[in-house]
């Protein structure tokens, strides 16, 4: 019987594979995740890797795309419900503590982590362009909010859109560095008090 099909079929599940490969990438970052760690993580050998996802950084690519629609819409979800500026980026910062404690996966943020030390500048130019996409989306619900009057008309928006996404980073790096969700959570309230009135 012809099928049609040419080529020998797949012998691993992409979605499973993508999300192997994304913990491998969250745990190590880009730079020091290997192609041998990547087909080790992911049961395949590098031909099969290779022919499935290109190269390595293309990979990355997909999983970056994976761990945002997975872990990180929680902001904008937050900024988009919530009433003002103040109570959405409360609401992300413990939720971050929440997401960046998570047992079930790496610590932290990948897009903040998987950036760090890697020599390959096309890969910390796109992280680094999620990370301002972040602040940006920050930075217009802050407006609205000074536009809509519930925010002093001299407040520092870009600033402040600066300030929330500090402390968003430093939660990521102190979750990586053991730092529990509670604390986290601690830090998020503390970071809330230097919001303006």
């Amino acid at each position: 019987m012809v099928t049609g099909q040419r080529g020998r079929p797949r012998s691993f599940d992409r979605a499973a594979a993508l999300d192997k490969a994304m913990f491998a990438f969250w745990e190590n970052g880009y730079e020091a995740t290997s192609i041998s760690d990547l087909t080790a993580s992911l049961g395949i050998g590098a031909p099969s890797l290779y022919a499935a996802f290109g190269d390595k950084r293309k990979l990355f690519d997909e999983v970056v795309v994976v761990y945002g629609g997975r872990y990180a819409e929680f902001a904008a979800v937050a900024l988009v419900e919530e009433p003002t500026a103040r109570e959405a980026v409360g609401r992300v910062l413990r939720e971050a503590a929440e997401i960046y404690t998570d047992p079930a996966h790496p610590p932290g943020c990948m897009v903040i982590s998987a950036a760090v030390n890697t020599t390959s500048q096309e890969v910390a130019r796109a992280l680094r362009e999620r990370r301002e996409a972040s602040l940006v989306m920050f930075e217009r619900r802050i407006r609205a909010d000074v536009a809509a009057g519930v925010l002093p008309a001299d407040t520092d928006v870009w600033a402040l859109a600066r300030y929330a996404g500090a402390v968003l980073q430093g939660m990521s790096q102190q979750s990586r560095d053991g730092a529990s969700r509670e604390e986290l959570e601690a830090v998020a309230e503390l970071a809330l008090r230097g919001w303006p009135q």
